[in-house]
């Protein structure tokens, strides 16, 4: 008696992929910090649920989301009335992503820098940013690398004045981008548009039937991190306003000047540079490693973003440190992190096996070839073709134009005038096999020859052992040409 496999728990795996199977340090940031970063009926799912969801067709589920909402419906589904198109909008998110950006936009207009307070804007933009992509991103979303507790600190105060939300709260949301790309459960989902995967997600009310969770149970097991979601609107507006407003107003006289450039313009420009990893690199550039989902590769998403831009390899490889992988290709995050572990601030910087990466190259590459060959005519299969006895090619070879090659039958009756060896070389063949001519005792014919060839098959010849690679006979022959 066969002893049967086990199979694995889907429940038991998905409550693993979301963290459900223990129980998390519970972190909360009340009122309006806790507004900031979402609501919880956005997470508030089960491993249950979520392998109900994957076991069905996305249409079977459409039909029994569409039979539960038919009589209340959430405002995302609903269409944008002038009655209730103020329903469909994120207000506070507004206010912080807009609004707010806008009045600094106008404040600049009215009063030009400083260059001391221009540098500090810059200065800053440059700590958020770095704090972003290399601390929320590649550190904490991906744990691509480990870091000493002064870089923690660092990206978790700097990382609060992009006023991108807390660690906790970024990070979980990248991991179910991750885990739910181009899904419903995607948060910026890149199907949806370019606006809505840019701001869109954020400026609307998102539909809690796409909730979703991913484990990070790592980073709420870091005290930086739950610090920092703990008091993180009180970190947001120290980091984000305060300091530049005071550094700029005591250093040199400029407190106006660097509450606009160095708070509100720097936090405007380091969020407007992360959204387009969400929607830029997902929309433009090329797809060197896989093209089933959106992520792409592109210099210019790159320069944007620190170095965010080679997307398709991001996805691909999300927990390597790396984006870039050439010398020359923009990543200043990359080379932050490694300067880093020079100096015993970061270590276990991890990187994909260079031959996986150049697997998935292979791959892509392969797969557009395939794509390209797909359209070309290479003539006729074997086994489509009729089967001629002797009797009826020669019965028909001189007046159809036919010639022999590899046991196979060639109607060159339209080709006889075009060949560069003339003519009579041609006519000389017509009714016979040509295949030692062919392939060397005459001329040994070009991949492109071949190639022509095997447009011209009209039949196979019975019993003559026909060959459909026409030119690996010719190799075989020129090679026993060389023994002898």
């Amino acid at each position: 008696m066969t002893e049967s496999l086990d199979v694995v728990d889907i429940t038991a795996l998905n409550a693993l992929a979301a963290g459900t199977n223990k129980k998390n340090p519970r972190i909360v940031a009340a009122g309006l910090g806790g507004a900031l970063m979402g609501t919880k009926s956005l997470v508030d799912v089960t491993a249950d649920q979520i392998t109900e969801d994957s076991a069905n067709s996305l249409l079977e589920k459409d039909r029994r989301e569409a039979e539960k909402y038919t009589k209340i419906k959430h405002i995302s589904e609903k269409p944008w009335t002038l009655s209730n198109w103020h329903e469909h909008l994120n207000w506070l998110n507004m206010i912080l992503v807009v609004g707010i950006p806008m009045y600094g936009i106008y404040a600049a207009l009215q009063y030009p820098p400083q260059l001391k307070t221009a540098i500090l804007g810059f200065v800053l933009y440059v700590f958020s940013g770095i704090s972003i992509t290399a601390g929320y991103h590649r550190l904490y979303a991906h744990k691509s690398y480990d870091a000493a507790l002064p870089v923690r600190i660092f990206f978790a105060l700097f990382g609060a004045g992009a006023v991108e939300g807390s660690i906790k709260w970024w990070g979980h949301s990248h991991r179910v981008h991750h885990r739910y790309t181009d899904t419903p459960r995607d948060p910026y989902d890149a199907r949806r548009g370019l606006w809505f995967s840019h701001m869109g997600w954020m400026l609307t009310k998102a539909n809690p039937k796409n909730r979703a969770r991913a484990d990070i149970s790592d980073l709420t097991s870091d005290w930086v991190v739950r610090f920092q979601h703990t008091h993180y609107l009180l970190l947001m507006v120290i980091m984000a306003l305060v300091v530049p407003t005071l550094i700029a107003g005591l250093g040199w006289g400029d407190y106006w000047g660097g509450f606009i450039y160095g708070g509100i313009l720097k936090t405007f420009v380091i969020q407007q540079a992360t959204f387009c990893v969400n929607s830029l690199a997902h929309w433009i550039g090329i797809q060197p490693f896989d093209d089933r989902r959106t992520p792409r590769d592109h210099v210019v998403t790159a320069l944007v973003t620190f170095g965010e831009g080679y997307h398709n390899f991001h996805h691909e490889f999300p927990s390597d440190y790396r984006n870039a992988l050439k010398w020359y290709q923009y990543d200043p995050t990359k080379v932050v992190i490694w300067m880093l572990s020079k100096v015993g601030l970061a270590w276990n910087l991890k990187t994909f096996s260079q031959n996986a990466i150049d697997q998935g190259l292979v791959q892509q590459q392969q797969k557009k070839i395939e794509a390209m060959k797909a359209k070309l005519n290479w003539g006729a299969n074997l086994d489509q073709l009729p089967v001629w006895d002797r009797e009826e090619f020669n019965a028909r070879a001189k007046k159809e134009g036919l010639i022999i090659i590899s046991g196979i039958i060639h109607n060159v009756k339209d080709f006889i005038k075009e060949h560069p060896g003339g003519q009579a070389l041609v006519r000389a063949s017509l009714g016979k096999d040509a295949t030692k001519a062919f392939n060397g005792m005459v001329y040994a014919h070009s991949n492109a020859a071949h190639n022509m060839l095997g447009t011209m098959r009209v039949a196979v010849l019975k019993d003559g052992q026909a060959s459909s690679d026409t030119f690996a006979v010719q190799q075989e022959f020129l090679d026993k040409e060389k023994i002898l």
